[in-house]
């Protein structure tokens, strides 16, 4: 008897026999939340904490002066920014270029292709944040030329910046407050803590392929 004969057999005979569909109900949609501001910035806060986030809440007039301590304190010798993000002329006002204590300032300001010997030299990088989620505990991240995804994926610790009025109670609330629908980048991200991985054995290792520190800093 052929392989093919045979296959042909099995076959029918698994069509002869029937099989019963079995229907699986729609999972139901999760409850909506509906928290007030300081609500969403704790839930925010705690649940990203749990998952190793490094969070911090400063005055929205301060917040350069918290992240001129953190690289003090953790020794960064070189801050990898964007001149043209929103928060790079806030950096560059507070940051001396010759600041006694503080690292480097790396400016992102030229195609990867000539910047990438530099790329892995740096110790952090920092970024804002598009906004946050309440409901999972994330930040979303939107990619642009002046903060590309290397900036919050490269260095091993990645600094982001969040303003608390754009915390939302979940995602699917942010995407309709913002239009995305009229249009999204090519690459959305949204992080909930430092990248991490699990081998078999189920062993939690964190910063495989990513910054092993994410450090949460939010203006209220």
């Amino acid at each position: 008897m052929s392989s093919h004969t045979a296959r042909e057999r099995i076959l029918a005979r698994l069509h002869a026999s029937g099989t019963e569909q079995t229907r699986v109900p729609e999972a139901p949609p999760p409850p909506d939340l509906s928290l007030d501001r300081d609500a969403r910035i704790e839930r925010l806060a705690t649940q990203m904490t749990a998952i190793r986030t490094e969070v911090h809440l400063v005055d929205a007039d301060r917040w350069t002066d918290k992240l001129k301590a953190l690289a003090r304190e953790k020794g960064w010798r070189r801050l990898l920014f964007g001149p043209g993000s929103p928060i790079g002329p806030a950096i560059e006002k507070a940051w001396p270029s010759d600041a006694d204590g503080l690292p480097e300032r790396v400016a992102y300001s030229s195609q990867v292709e000539t910047f990438k010997d530099d790329l892995f030299e740096i110790d952090a990088g920092i970024t804002s944040v598009r906004g946050g989620v309440a409901d999972t505990g994330a930040v979303v991240l939107w990619p642009t030329p002046h903060e590309p995804r290397l900036m919050s994926l490269v260095p091993p610790v990645h600094v982001a910046v969040l303003d608390a009025d754009t915390i939302y109670n979940s995602l699917s609330e942010m995407m309709a407050s913002e239009n995305w629908a009229a249009g999204m980048p090519t690459n959305a991200l949204l992080i909930s803590g430092p990248s991490k991985t699990a081998d078999i054995e189920f062993t939690l290792v964190f910063g495989v392929h990513g910054p092993k520190e994410l450090i949460l800093i939010i203006k209220k």
